[in-house]
């Protein structure tokens, strides 16, 4: 029986041998293309391994997501993912059809009031307006087009495997070049520029951890 849309995707047959840490970290790099991930649950019990639990804001994202990386070969395994079976708690809470479980209620922070809140608004849309005429003055001085690709601002966890799951789905992808003693930059390498300039405009800003957005530019000639 097929099981209907679902803000969150059901995932197994994952390697058990990947560290959960690692796992969760994989999933967002690979998954957060489809859309904006509210959590991802990775089982610590042997029972559950091998499996997670995905939750996207709009279901859209979730479908997108099952459709295109069913079976994907992830840390050398065939992914399969059906939607989950119930809403997870954080869906419920926002359709507010949550039931609280018998567990320890953990204190929740009281959130900004009317001033702060209004506060935040004003200094995030200052923040995306810098953030563009900084964005569009280093569009004007970059290198020009080429076949492989710089990347910077990358976080102390980054692998080859994770950048090249992210920029293997784009065609002509050839390889990923990791820099020795240099965490935070990578290149990689495309057939021609043009391959190489789509995949840039398309993971332009990716954020591979909730904090490092990756910066991507043509490598010097």
């Amino acid at each position: 029986m097929l099981l209907r849309p679902n803000h969150t995707i059901y995932i197994n047959n994952l390697n058990e041998k990947i560290k959960k840490d690692e796992l969760k970290k994989s999933l967002y790099a690979i998954f957060s293309q489809f859309g904006q991930i509210l959590d991802i649950l990775v089982a610590r019990n042997i029972k559950m391994k091998g499996q997670a639990f995905v939750i996207f804001k709009e279901i859209n994202s979730a479908s997108n997501a099952l459709r295109s990386m069913q079976g994907f070969p992830f840390y050398d395994k065939p992914m399969r993912i059906q939607y989950s079976k119930t809403d997870s708690d954080i869906i419920a809470k926002m359709k507010g059809t949550y039931v609280e479980r018998e567990r320890k209620k953990e204190k929740r922070k009281p959130k900004p009031e009317g001033t702060g809140a209004k506060k935040a608004a004003i200094k995030k849309i200052f923040f995306s307006s810098v953030n563009l005429i900084f964005a569009f003055s280093r569009q004007v001085a970059e290198n020009p087009p080429n076949h492989i690709l710089f990347l910077t601002n990358l976080p102390e966890e980054t692998n080859e495997l994770m950048l090249s799951m992210l920029f293997n789905q784009f065609p002509g992808f050839k390889e990923v070049r990791l820099v020795p003693g240099r965490h935070d930059i990578a290149f990689v390498e495309f057939d021609n520029e043009v391959q190489a300039g789509a995949a840039r405009d398309s993971l332009q800003g990716f954020k591979i951890t909730q904090t490092h957005a990756m910066k991507i530019s043509f490598a010097k000639k």
